[in-house]
């Protein structure tokens, strides 16, 4: 996608000049980029929509580092947006030309596995899948696996609260971390939880977790290990339309069944998949749905056995099971391959993330065949079917402007649908700028306020991470005034604090 920088997204160099020398003198060498080639890479997320080119990019490589260059902005009132690996898909690391975006990329070491507490202590740099490679040896690991775990960093995964494809047995990243060390934008250090049952004071840890880097930059994450399973099968399950397949999902969880994964995938996204990875789909299904068990063998067995029936009672015209691992690991490639298949057969992609109730699933999937039809979009779907986190993957062209149009109205109307049937704007995706405008239809002018209180808690010169603040009265009003007229709100430069 190539949108534009914002309107007016200039870079004053006098001001960079000036910043920079004062940052030289507390960042490693080769810690500070300012030319155009070498922050472009910084311009965006994964969220390629909005770009636009950050005045300086600080690399620090110790928390002292990072508490200083805060320090030096907080003191000449320069914004901050903190970074991690930039896989991020709701623009909430999306840089301001009048502002440092800090990675904290460098920040990346195993401080300390401990296997008789089942904790790891790391830097907010390490990776998702470099956790369980470190504890592995022990027997142990680290359970939310979002599809970018090969690359997305912890301190990512604690500002959007990811979860991954076993996170309706495991929990999302709020159930698996024990305590988090960050700072102010002042540069004051704060830690919220405790390796403890319980810590001191107010419990504001999962008040962090998912806070979108707004209340304080990650410097140290300490996680839960859990044992690694002995065994595990996959059922892959066919339906021959998406409403019975979003019916067995409430069918199985009815049934007191808890599996390690309930994915769905519709037959445009099977049809998509396919091709790339050679998973065995059944390309005539209207819906799969991929469900998990592990633990022990025995364990193991007996809810194949109860999820296959429960499949079977629910509508299901094909149920295969995973005989060996190779094959189980099979039925998952092509989900945990969706984003880079979506890739493969069109120019662009706009991954969305809304979450509704289980037992609306197969009325979310309608809606969307209507909106494909009205926006003359394809839109494969593959989300997270045991929690109704839906990931729809809108197929655009990024070199037409009215198909990028086309795509960002859809995504706007399955966000907003998902609100109308019961749920939210997101499930581990995030806020960011990609849904700033729609906190609007989730929230009452009451929440919203009570969010900015906590924003200005944390955060009085509302310097950190500041265009993704919760959105003012002033623009919601303008927001609903826009939608009524069928006008478009501009890229969103919103009142900072």
């Amino acid at each position: 996608m190539n949108a534009p920088n914002a309107p007016g997204a200039t870079i004053d160099r006098d001001r960079q000049r000036a910043l920079a020398r004062a940052l030289r003198t507390v960042l490693p060498r080769r810690g500070l980029l300012y030319r155009e080639e070498d922050t472009r890479p910084y311009e965006c997320d994964a969220l390629t929509l909005h770009r636009r080119l950050p005045m300086l990019v600080a690399l620090p490589e110790t928390g002292e580092q990072v508490r200083r260059v805060l320090r030096i902005c907080h003191e000449r009132g320069v914004p901050v947006v903190p970074r991690g690996a930039g896989t991020g898909l709701s623009g909430g690391c999306t840089p301001l030309p009048d502002g440092v975006l800090l990675s904290t990329a460098k920040l990346n070491r195993v401080l300390r596995i401990d296997p008789l507490a089942r904790t790891a202590t790391v830097e907010p740099g390490v990776r998702n899948l470099a956790i369980s490679e470190a504890a592995a040896p022990h027997g142990l690991h680290y359970a939310p696996d979002p599809s970018s775990q090969i690359a997305c960093t912890i301190a990512g995964n604690v500002a959007e609260n990811a979860g991954g494809v076993h996170c309706l047995k495991y929990g999302l990243t709020v159930h698996n971390v024990l305590r988090v060390r960050g700072l102010t934008m002042d540069g004051e250090v704060v830690e919220f939880g405790s390796e403890a049952l319980d810590a001191p004071g107010l419990d504001l840890l999962a008040l962090v977790i998912g806070s979108e880097g707004m209340l304080a930059v990650i410097t140290e994450v300490t996680v839960k290990l859990l044992p690694t399973p002995q065994f595990a099968r996959c059922v892959m399950a066919s339906f021959g339309d998406v409403v019975t397949a979003g019916h067995a999902v409430a069918e199985i969880i009815g049934a007191g069944l808890i599996p390690a994964g309930l994915e769905m995938m519709d037959q445009s996204a099977t049809r998509m998949v396919e091709p790339f990875v050679h998973a065995g789909y059944d390309l005539d299904a209207a819906a799969i749905l991929l469900v998990e068990a592990d633990g022990t063998p025995e364990e193991v067995e007996d809810q194949i056995a109860q999820v296959t029936a429960v499949l079977r009672r629910a509508g299901a015209t094909r149920v295969a099971v995973s005989e060996s691992e190779a094959e189980r690991l099979r039925f998952w490639a092509g989900r945990k391959a969706a984003f880079p298949s979506a890739g493969r057969v069109s120019p662009a992609y706009y991954c969305m993330d809304g979450t509704i109730p289980r037992k609306r699933l197969g009325e979310m999937l309608l809606a969307i065949q209507e909106m494909e039809r009205k926006y003359g979009l394809r839109c494969p779907n593959v989300f997270h079917a045991g929690d109704g986190n839906l990931h729809p993957l809108i197929l655009f062209d990024d070199s037409d402007p009215g198909q990028i149009a086309r795509a960002e109205a859809f995504g706007v109307e399955i966000l907003e649908l998902s609100v109308t049937l019961g749920g939210t704007i997101t499930g581990e995706h995030g806020v960011g700028l990609e849904k700033i405008m729609q906190m609007c239809n989730q929230f009452t002018p009451q929440e919203l306020e009570r969010l900015r209180a906590i924003k200005r808690a944390f955060d009085p010169s509302g310097l950190l991470n500041p265009d993704k603040a919760i959105p003012s009265l002033h623009r919601c009003a303008e927001y609903g005034r826009m939608k009524v007229v069928g006008g478009k709100l501009p890229f969103p430069e919103l009142e900072r604090f």
